[in-house]
């Protein structure tokens, strides 16, 4: 093994380059600390990079966000993060439609007003109950945001400003989204488009915490927006300012260990058996990844990861990534996203692919059209993704198996995979679906290997009750110079992640607790 020398020494070393670790690492190199970002993918970026693939490109975890304005809370954060060299463009005045069984169907858009008018006029007895929705998102907000503030604060403070919310928090993170939905809305219908795009934060509203339901769609009620040039201009942005200050982002630098001594959080080990040291160490790969697999055994005892090892991951997916050629807004393809559901319990929208069931759900985006930078080129080309939410249990003997050992049975299932949703995508887009030139799946086990997240849950661990008010997953751990960040630490999601990395951030330096205001 090889240690760095003096001369390579780091003020702080964050593990993961997603949105919650490149947060963290700009935010500390902003107020002029020298960070060491290591990412065990060949690019950084995380979830918010991009690939190409015979002159397509796309983004593998983003799809849209809140407006991210300039006077707006991420838009802020941002425009600080990367000296304004970051911009989210609005998709329009329509961001989301929801498809419902028996032709029907609603849009989701902007202002708030309008979309709660809309509401009104397909549920016109349940006025007062949509108000009252609308009103219980706004508290559980404020609820998430106080538990979100909490684990920055040290024990003291966040015991008293616990003891001070209880009663709302308990409130609203306490029970989930179908019990607060059920609570206020008597039509199930209704019920069922108000908690229908569960998928943006990976939790089903019979599991979900209603705080973390109201947190992201409350980011987007104002609108929604995708960054111009595609997710990838977020790494690209933000590692100039990690360099600026003395700092350096790596890639294909996977990390196999946290190094303590007495006790004490010091430095990191690589793969490669590369060994270096900070006062600080911040884990963005996510709290049970750093707690399964980076952390010595005598810590895995401590309570605190051993609440945090029973945390099941969150949900996992396929995407359909596609190619077209042609006029594609021509013949259906839209700057909103489209969401199919088969039924109407939004909750049974987990595909078990194995089974060879219908597919419940799909979420169609065209992010080629959102994007005011796309060049489509004298062929026309565009760009569409098709995300089907998966049972893990799907690839489970794949993944214990080892895919490579099982080549052939492998590529078999992935083109029958690929084949069904393409052929649900024709039902949906009849005259859209000639268009496609190109195709390629990306699978749990794609996730596995370039986030390492536990059974390819996209969104981190579960969204329970339990999780939002666990103690466990504090900015702050138990272990001195140790610290966790990123969507774990907020909520999940683009948005979530931003906020949990400047938590993250601001529980070394709480300096950066004056930009979360």
């Amino acid at each position: 093994m090889t240690a760095k020398s003096p001369a390579d020494a780091f003020d702080v070393i964050v593990i993961g380059s997603g949105m919650g670790g490149m947060t963290t690492a700009a935010a500390l190199s902003r107020l002029d600390h020298k960070v060491l970002l290591l990412e065990q993918a060949p690019t950084i970026g995380g979830l918010t990079h991009a690939f190409t693939r015979k002159g397509f490109t796309w983004d593998v975890g983003l799809h849209y966000c809140g407006l991210f304005g300039h006077d707006q809370f991420g838009g802020r954060i941002l425009d600080w993060l990367s000296g304004g060299t970051i911009e989210f463009r609005s998709v329009g005045t329509i961001y989301d439609t929801l498809h419902f069984p028996d032709g029907f169907e609603i849009s989701v858009g902007r202002p708030v007003e309008a979309y709660k008018m809309e509401l009104k006029d397909r549920f016109p007895d349940n006025a007062a109950e949509i108000d009252a929705y609308f009103e219980a998102l706004l508290s559980a907000e404020e609820a998430c945001h106080m538990v979100g503030a909490e684990r920055a604060m040290p024990e003291l403070f966040r015991s008293a400003h616990y003891w001070w919310n209880k009663r709302k928090i308990q409130r609203w993170c306490g029970r989930t989204t179908d019990e607060v939905i059920t609570e206020l809305i008597s039509d199930p219908k209704l019920a069922a488009v108000l908690s229908a795009q569960w998928g943006t934060y990976g939790g089903k509203p019979k599991e979900a915490s209603f705080a973390f339901h109201a947190t992201v769609i409350n980011h987007y009620l104002e609108g929604a927006a995708y960054p111009v040039g595609g997710a990838a201009t977020i790494a690209r942005s933000l590692v100039p300012v990690i360099e600026a200050a003395g700092g350096s982002a790596q890639a294909a630098t996977p990390v196999s260990e946290i190094l303590l001594e007495d006790g004490r959080a010091v430095g990191v080990r690589t793969g490669s058996g590369d060994e270096f040291k900070a006062p600080f160490i911040v884990s963005a790969i996510g709290a049970g990844e750093t707690v399964k697999h980076l952390l010595p055994e005598a810590v895995r005892e401590q309570h605190w990861a051993r609440e945090i090892a029973t945390f099941k991951p969150s949900i996992c997916h396929f995407a359909l990534f596609i190619g077209f050629e042609g006029d594609i807004a021509g013949y259906g393809a839209t700057r909103s996203n489209q969401w199919f559901y088969e039924s109407w319990d939004t909750s049974d929208a987990i595909w078990k692919a194995a089974d060879n069931e219908q597919i419940p759900m799909m979420f169609v985006s065209f992010p080629s059209l959102k994007d005011p930078a796309h060049e489509p080129g004298p062929s026309n080309k565009h760009t569409g993704e098709i995300l089907v939410w998966a049972d893990w249990s799907s690839v489970a003997k794949f993944a214990a198996a080892g895919n490579e050992e099982r080549a052939d049975e492998w590529a078999a299932f992935k083109q029958g995979i690929a084949s069904r949703i393409l052929a649900y995508f024709e039902q949906k887009f009849p005259t859209l679906a000639p268009l496609i030139v190109y195709h390629e799946l990306g699978t749990p086990l794609e996730t596995v290997a370039f986030t390492g997240h536990e059974k390819g849950g996209i969104y981190g661990v579960e969204t329970t009750p339990r999780r939002i008010l666990s103690d466990a997953l504090n900015a702050h751990t138990p272990v001195p110079g140790l610290f966790l960040s990123g969507q774990d630490v907020m909520s999940p999601g683009i948005a979530g992640a931003l906020s949990g990395g400047m938590f993250g951030a601001a529980a070394i330096d709480p300096r950066i607790f004056q930009k979360l205001r």
